[in-house]
């Protein structure tokens, strides 16, 4: 009985209990032919037959080693099942999202107040991720994501939902602050805040400042709620989105860069759920609310 499955067990346990294939195929969603295989099977693996079906019969009959399996089975499996379909029953849907942490942090609250109106039941639970969250659709850990990364991959579709610029940030008593074609000169040998190897804001705001020579890191951090803060305590200086400063930070200074490219954010979803109800929403909501309102600096 090594290779013998749940699977197995559970069509004989149906058949035997309804007393045909037929009913036992409708209770378990599965063709006639189906339900009789799998205990054809399931006595190829015992050595012993256990239904006597005639040609033609809308009723099956179990031998004697048939109905001793159904009533060692009857108790346990019946118990069983009946847990199992309570759980399924009580199951409530989860869309899992995996994102950045500052597009979580300052763009998506607002997102999931207005989806979570439409679908109160539905519980989001956010991965803050950055640089795996292709490997997480494709092992089947996510539903959907939002990332300024393309992926090229087919069995992950990617919308463009919004574009942001970015902004140089330092603390308030470094003094006034340089023209934005002077930042990378203005940095020289001042302490950097920046993010974690490989993420693309890292690697952007490396390349531009390398135009005035080697540049100083200081401390590499996770995500731009992390940067601002570690800006604030006076640890250095700082690249992160535009949107993350706002005017009520008045004790550090913003610059936006023109000089450096906008960053697309895409949403990309497991394609077999580019038609899910949930999907669809969100989607449409980051659509609406992502691309023209991010928050620019106000300051």
């Amino acid at each position: 009985m090594r290779d013998a499955n749940l699977t197995l067990i559970q069509t004989f346990f149906i058949v035997a209990r309804s007393g045909s294939y037929s009913a036992a195929a409708r209770a378990l969603n599965m063709s006639y032919q189906s339900a009789a295989n799998h205990v054809r099977r399931l006595e190829q693996l015992l050595g012993e037959q256990l239904v006597v079906s005639e040609q033609g019969a809308k009723a099956i009959t179990l031998t004697a080693r048939g109905r001793s399996l159904y009533q060692l089975l009857q108790p346990e499996l019946e118990t069983m099942l009946t847990r199992l379909g309570g759980i399924l029953d009580k199951e409530r849907p989860v869309l899992r999202v995996g994102l950045p942490q500052a597009i979580f942090f300052y763009l998506l609250p607002p997102i999931m107040t207005a989806f979570r109106e439409r679908y109160p039941t539905i519980e989001i639970m956010a991965y803050e991720r950055d640089t795996v969250l292709a490997d997480m659709i494709r092992d089947g850990s996510l539903d959907v994501c939002i990332t300024e990364r393309y992926f090229g991959d087919r069995s992950i579709p990617q919308h463009l939902i919004g574009t942001y610029r970015l902004s140089l940030i330092y603390p308030g008593h470094w003094g006034a602050p340089p023209a934005p074609a002077d930042v990378p000169e203005w940095t020289r040998g001042r302490p950097f805040v920046t993010y974690e190897p490989g993420q693309l804001v890292r690697n952007l705001a490396l390349d531009y400042l390398s135009r005035a020579g080697e540049t100083e890191i200081a401390v590499s951090t996770s995500g731009s709620s992390s940067v601002k803060r570690c800006v604030e305590a006076g640890l250095g200086f700082g690249i992160i989105p535009s949107w993350c400063c706002t005017a009520g930070d008045d004790h550090l200074i913003a610059v936006e860069l023109d000089a450096l490219p906008e960053i697309p954010i895409y949403f990309g979803e497991a394609s077999f759920l580019a038609r899910n109800p949930y999907v669809a929403l969100l989607r449409q909501l980051c659509d609406e609310r992502l691309l023209q309102r991010a928050p620019a600096a106000a300051w």
